[in-house]
């Protein structure tokens, strides 16, 4: 953990000591910036409401099933065995988005040193995410996580 620690220490050091002088021109056009906020804050916007319905909805629908089905005389205990999530939080979830968001964010690093941006660009991203995602495979697979889906 502490050579993680060190790894990711060293990698944000060079991230912050890159700067440009002033009287470069910068590369990215503001109202560009501006207008990919607005959309992605839109989009997120949108997300946030469309989720709370269909949870909403969900639960909605759960409890009149559970009520349906106490009604026809089954057990309170089969009906929430038969409603229960289909799936549990997994205990290496934040792990996982730490290593795919450590991977790219490297690749972003990656991109913003070989500048202009192009194919190669697409393909820095590529394996950067690639490589966050093999970082899980090796991390769930050393710790023998039992909740990990993947079989070696």
């Amino acid at each position: 953990m502490k050579r993680l620690m060190l790894l990711l220490t060293c990698l944000s050091s060079v991230a912050l000591v890159h700067a440009q002088p002033e009287a470069v021109k910068p590369i990215i056009d503001r109202d560009i910036v501006r207008d990919l906020l607005q959309i992605s804050g839109i989009l997120t916007g949108l997300f946030l409401v469309i989720t709370f319905f269909l949870t909403l909805l969900r639960t909605w629908l759960d409890a009149r099933l559970k009520s349906k089905l106490v009604d026809r005389g089954a057990t309170e205990g089969t009906v929430a065995q038969l409603l229960q999530p289909l799936k549990k939080e997994s205990r290496m979830e934040p792990v996982k988005w730490f290593t795919i968001l450590t991977g790219l964010g490297i690749g972003l690093l990656l991109i913003n040193f070989t500048q202009p941006i192009g194919l190669h660009s697409l393909a820095i991203m590529s394996f950067s995410l690639a490589a966050g995602f093999l970082g899980y495979y090796l991390i769930t697979k050393k710790t023998g996580d039992p909740d990990n889906n993947s079989h070696p």
